[in-house]
C-alpha cells in the first residue's frame, strides 16, 4: 500500500465518524464498513458482530443516542498499513442514558471528559473492526459513582487535563 492509500484510510475513518456523529446516519455509516465487521467497546463489552449485529447496535444504542453537548477533540492519529489509531478526548454532560458507555446508568447531569483510543482495522479500504478503549473508572469517578482516594489508584477528569496540557506543549 502506498502513502496515498494509507492517507485514504484516515479519510475513510473521518467519513465514518462524520456519518456517526454529524449526520447520524446508520446506513451511510455502514457503507464505510466490510460485509462482516465488528465493533467492540472494550471497557463495557458493548458493540456488535457481523453486518446485522453492528447495524442494530448503531441503530438502537449508538448513532443519534449521544448527549446534546457530545464533543470529540482529536489529539493524535497514527496511520499504518491497514489500520488507523486515533487518540482523542470525548466530552459531554451526562443528560441521558448512554448504552455503550454507561449501560443501565441513569443520567446524573454531570460533565465528563474522557481520553479515548480508537483502533480501526481495514480490509480493502473498508473498516473491518473497531476497538475502542477508555478508562471506565475515570468515568465512574466523574459521575460520582465511585470515589477516588489514596486507597484506589484512579483519577477523574485530571486524566484529560494532563493529556491536553502535555499535548499543547509539543
Amino acid at each position: 500500500m502506498d502513502k496515498k492509500e494509507q492517507n485514504n484510510l484516515g479519510d475513510i475513518f473521518d467519513k465514518h465518524i462524520e456519518y456517526e456523529f454529524d449526520k447520524e446516519d446508520v446506513n451511510a455509516t455502514m457503507t464505510t464498513m466490510t460485509d462482516d465487521p465488528y465493533v467492540l467497546h472494550i471497557p463495557t463489552l458493548t458493540g456488535g458482530s457481523g453486518y446485522n449485529g453492528v447495524y442494530n447496535f448503531y441503530k438502537n444504542h449508538f448513532i443519534g443516542k449521544m448527549p446534546k453537548d457530545f464533543k470529540i477533540t482529536n489529539i493524535s492519529r497514527t496511520v499504518g498499513k491497514d489500520q488507523v489509531v486515533d487518540e482523542l478526548v470525548i466530552s459531554f454532560t451526562h443528560d441521558r442514558e448512554i448504552d455503550y458507555l454507561l449501560p443501565g446508568i441513569a443520567p446524573t447531569g454531570k460533565y465528563v471528559e474522557i481520553p479515548h483510543v480508537v483502533v480501526m482495522k481495514f480490509k480493502n479500504n473498508r473498516i473491518s473492526h473497531e476497538h475502542i478503549y477508555w478508562d471506565q473508572a475515570s468515568v465512574l469517578v466523574q459521575l460520582g459513582l465511585i470515589k477516588a482516594d489514596n486507597m484506589i489508584p484512579i483519577t477523574g477528569i485530571e486524566q484529560t487535563k494532563k493529556l491536553v496540557e502535555k499535548c499543547l506543549k509539543f
